[in-house]
């Protein structure tokens, strides 16, 4: 079965419980969940309810889609992040995302937790994603291209749209939130960087890293869809600082900036 086909299957899973059609996509990253709770929730499906949707095996990720309403706007939310280093192909990686997309979002919301390689980034920070490496990980493109989805060969100059960026970047001055701004890489995981790779991630240009949201974005652009990025500094990134890093920490600094990353999405969403 083709990617495409099993993005048709769980299609239509969903549409014999629901025919909400979002216009809005949330991924949610780790520690960040509790924006779900403020969705008017219309329909929850978990995982297992989702025809070939892969199950998350993280703690801190619940593998729910919540369709409903935020500010208005009619969205749908992952909660529950499916990553590379879990096992699973990089189709299946993006799946949810193709399927929210598929369900009719025009505009997809990536979040994450990220650590900070930029040294005057720390731990609470938000930063906007101007831009993205994903060399270190395999493209979701790989392999034959069905034409349904998007192009053989798209184009990426644009990964996160300059109107997301200054509406992300508006949305934090008027809510009095201090943002910075920076370029996200992502590694495969599940170990955390060394101090060396950190620094050749310097080099590259790289502000913070992380092991999810490149794949998504390419997906989604793929299929023609708005990207907006987001990353919460959980951490300084190794060597960084002289502090072992440790995925409880990342969970527990998207706890703590759970309520501000809360309003900020929201004022996003309702601004979009």
């Amino acid at each position: 079965m083709t990617d495409y086909e099993i993005v048709l299957q769980a299609v239509t899973s969903v549409r014999k419980v629901t025919d909400f059609v979002p216009d809005v996509a949330i991924v949610l990253g780790s520690g960040l969940g509790a924006l779900a709770d403020h969705v008017e929730a219309i329909c929850t499906l978990s995982a297992s309810e989702i025809a070939g949707y892969p199950v998350s095996t993280v703690s801190g990720h619940n593998g729910k889609l919540i369709f409903g309403y935020l500010e208005g706007k009619k969205v749908v939310v992952q909660q529950g992040r499916i990553h590379y280093y879990e096992g699973y192909t990089m189709g299946q990686v993006v799946l949810p995302v193709r399927l929210m997309c598929a369900l009719g979002a025009q505009t997809v919301i990536l979040t994450n937790a990220a650590g900070g390689i930029n040294p005057t980034f720390k731990a609470g920070d938000f930063m906007i994603i101007d831009g993205q490496i994903s060399t270190f990980v395999p493209s979701p493109l790989v392999g034959p291209n069905d034409d349904r989805f998007g192009p053989r060969f798209p184009d990426m100059s644009e990964v996160y749209s300059k109107r997301g960026r200054t509406l992300l970047a508006a949305t934090a001055k008027a809510l009095g939130i201090d943002v910075k701004h920076g370029v996200y890489i992502q590694t495969t995981g599940p170990n955390y960087e060394s101090p060396e790779e950190i620094r050749a991630f310097k080099v590259l240009g790289a502000d913070a890293v992380g092991m999810s949201t490149t794949v998504e974005a390419i997906a989604a652009r793929h299929m023609g869809r708005e990207v907006l990025g987001v990353s919460l500094i959980s951490n300084p990134a190794a060597g960084i600082s002289d502090k072992p890093l440790d995925h409880e920490e990342v969970k527990a600094a998207g706890d703590r900036a759970s309520r501000d990353l809360t309003r900020y999405i929201a004022a996003v969403v309702r601004n979009i």
